[in-house]
């Protein structure tokens, strides 16, 4: 399967399989703000790309990239740059089903927006579960892991939002969910990749250990438009 698809995944999933969510227009595309706050534009930026995505997100609003980009014109300003790595699933990964995994909904949200406050896994919004399918592990009655389906380009799909209620980890809950997750996907003959903060070593190690592999380091950037012509 070709990866290169993966080294502009959002707006090949902005527009590819979640077309049908994008907002805007030309050469720039974003989630709804309740989906997710990520901002996508093609792999080459000219003078049209920058016009349309300063159109997409207003004077003075904010873009946040996942992708390489070239320097953006003056008035632009770079209010942050982050290191990650992506990494995807080899056959080493093994999908699996667990009898305490459930499939969470719009009625588990509230509890989702808990956990991922408590966790920090990265951005999650209230209608974040819309782009795929999300899983979670419950404890008493009370979620306290979950991990499901973000990005999602051509023949692959990102897993994204693993976290673990801190009292309940070193339990194995997030390889649970992974592979829970990685089993659905492939069931549609898709890839499972992710992404992870080059400084969050643990998580590396985990998806490393079992059966994932790096593909490349990417760089997320937080731009901000010009606030008048």
């Amino acid at each position: 399967m070709n990866g290169d698809v993966l080294d502009q995944a959002s707006w090949a999933s902005l527009t590819g399989p979640h077309a049908h969510l994008a907002e805007g227009a030309g050469r720039a595309r974003r989630y709804p703000a309740d989906v997710s706050p990520i901002v996508a534009v093609p792999p080459v930026q000219d003078d049209r790309v920058w016009a349309d995505l300063r159109a997409l997100v207003g004077p003075g609003g904010l873009a946040r990239l996942s992708c390489d980009i070239t320097p953006p014109p003056a008035g632009w300003t770079v209010e942050h740059r982050g290191e990650g790595v992506q990494l995807v699933a080899t056959d080493a990964l093994r999908g699996q089903p667990s009898g305490e995994v459930v499939t969470l909904g719009a009625a588990d949200v509230p509890e989702m927006l808990d956990l991922v406050t408590r966790t920090r896994p990265g951005p999650f919004e209230p209608g974040t579960y819309r782009l795929g399918t999300y899983l979670g592990v419950r404890r008493g009655g009370a979620l306290v892991a979950m991990a499901g389906e973000r990005v999602h380009p051509p023949g692959w799909t990102e897993i994204s939002a693993v976290c673990t209620d801190p009292a309940f980890r070193g339990q194995g809950l997030a390889t649970t969910l992974v592979r829970a997750v990685a089993r659905q996907i492939r069931e549609r003959g898709e890839t499972p990749f992710l992404h992870a903060a080059a400084g969050n070593t643990a998580a590396i190690r985990l998806y490393l250990s079992i059966g994932f592999q790096l593909r490349r380091t990417r760089y997320f950037s937080v731009l901000r438009a010009p606030s008048d012509q």
